[in-house]
């Protein structure tokens, strides 16, 4: 079989067969030439120790602080592993010399790392068959040689994400593999071996030593990849769910019924079908998806008619999206968008609508994010069992937004500005001059016709106008 292999990985390969070294491409890159995907990753091992891998790229090395550039050759030497990075054109391509490993601390960290000349010893360390496959090149010739001790060639073709050897010992090692597993299925659209995944099931709660972010790292990679709903289903069946969202978890078993619900549903299974059937691959916008409805755990009550109420879920649910978001050290524009997708999701629609409708609605949502809660909304509607994913109000309301997204719709847009009020009244600039644009933008939001510049210096130069007297400098 042929490998498409670029120039600058051959480059790797040639350098160090040149010099009489083991020099193999390893990991995902193997396993996605395998797959005819795109190699967005190049990693290599080598029986050349750090130092030798150094003398081979012979320009110095430069720490992974200070990575400007795209030079090739200039590498850097990055941890106590023995891994060396060299910058290309193609990125960083990180060679590591090959090791073994002793035992593992807090399920993460091997005690002891020593260096092997055994590709099969090294390959035998990493985690799941299809992740432990070697491409390299023979010393005499140019034929590309696959190293294959654990048969992941043969769970690739039969789509099976399997650990080597002993799973719960790799789990052990290494926690979050427990999610990494589900995660790799779900990109790769593949099966979790049974014994695998009663390992996952076993090893469950050790997610809980995993930090935050590399549990969020991964599940938005699940969340991104088109096999996102069953992902979340596999979670959810290990074990792992419960243990890094409990808020989602504690909302199966919650039932939507009642003489005026035409449809009977569990918030839980909604929740998972919303994101199912959301149209973004946006992580964020699907985690959003995921977690619309988390609200409705502290808020359901039975009416007198027997009918199940979620009354302010929307307002519940953003407060508790908040400590979730701090939980998975999301970033303050990250956790400002998946509160508003969730705090407003409930918006109304009506083509009759008033121009202050709308833009509060858009105030409240964000501009930058209003396709995105359209996006909500379509995963919501069908993970509620309603046929069509938009219905004509919607896109009626959509036309509205349009509509009024052509008038003002910032301070910015009217049509004077705090020069304009400083010199009319003669002040200096304060908050006097802020609390007169935001009276005159209140007006305009009200009825556009009135940005127009005679009118606004009018009500500058009406007393009756002013919030207070100015202050003459």
């Amino acid at each position: 079989m042929g490998y498409k292999i670029p120039s600058e990985v051959k480059n790797i390969l040639d350098k160090f067969t040149k010099e009489k070294f083991q020099i193999y491409i390893v990991g995902g890159a193997v396993r996605d030439l395998l797959l005819g995907r795109e190699v967005k990753d190049w990693d290599f091992t080598t029986d050349a120790k750090p130092e030798e891998i150094l003398k081979i790229f012979s320009d110095g090395f430069l720490d992974r602080r200070s990575q400007k550039g795209s030079t090739f050759g200039e590498p850097f030497y990055d941890n106590k592993f023995g891994t060396v990075g060299v910058k290309t054109n193609l990125g960083i391509f990180e060679i590591t010399t090959m090791r073994k490993e002793g035992l593992y601390k807090d399920h993460r960290h091997p005690l002891e790392v020593g260096w092997t000349n055994k590709i099969e010893q090294d390959l035998a360390r990493r985690d799941f068959t299809v992740n432990a496959i070697a491409l390299g090149k023979h010393l005499r010739g140019e034929v590309l040689a696959i190293i294959d001790p654990f048969d992941g060639q043969n769970d690739i073709k039969e789509k099976i994400i399997r650990a080597v050897e002993d799973p719960n010992i790799r789990f052990q090692e290494d926690a979050l593999r427990l999610i990494r597993a589900i995660r790799f299925a779900a990109q790769l659209g593949f099966e979790i071996d049974p014994k695998t995944f009663a390992a996952i099931k076993q090893n469950a709660d050790l997610i809980k030593t995993v930090s935050p972010d590399r549990v969020r790292d991964e599940l938005f990679k699940l969340l991104s990849s088109d096999n996102a709903y069953e992902g979340i289903v596999n979670l959810r069946e290990s074990g792992i769910l419960p243990v890094i969202l409990p808020e989602l978890e504690a909302c199966f078993g919650i039932v939507q019924e009642g003489p005026k619900h035409a449809r009977v549903y569990d918030i839980g299974k909604h929740s998972l079908l919303a994101l199912k059937h959301t149209p973004f691959t946006d992580p964020l916008v699907r985690f959003a998806s995921l977690l619309h409805d988390i609200g409705k755990v502290k808020t359901v009550k039975t009416d007198g008619s027997g009918n199940v109420t979620f009354y302010n879920h929307e307002f519940v649910g953003g407060k508790i999206v908040l400590e979730i978001a701090k939980r998975f050290n999301l970033s303050k524009t990250q956790t400002d968008k998946l509160y508003r997708l969730i705090r407003w999701h409930m918006f109304s629609v009506s083509e009759d609508q008033t121009d202050s409708a709308v833009r509060r609605f858009i105030k409240n949502v964000g501009l930058e994010n209003v396709s995105d809660m359209m996006a909500v909304r379509v995963g919501d509607r069908l993970g509620g069992g309603t046929a069509t994913e938009t219905s004509w109000r919607i896109e009626k309301y959509k036309d509205r937004i349009k509509e009024v997204l052509k008038k003002p719709f910032s301070i910015a847009d009217l049509k004077i500005n705090g020069a304009d009020v400083m010199k009319t009244l003669n002040i200096k600039p304060g908050p006097m001059v802020g609390e007169i644009l935001q009276k005159l933008f209140a007006e305009v939001l009200e009825d556009a016709s009135k940005n127009n510049r005679e009118y606004l210096m009018e009500k500058i130069s009406d007393p009756t106008f002013l919030p207070t007297k100015p202050t003459k400098p």
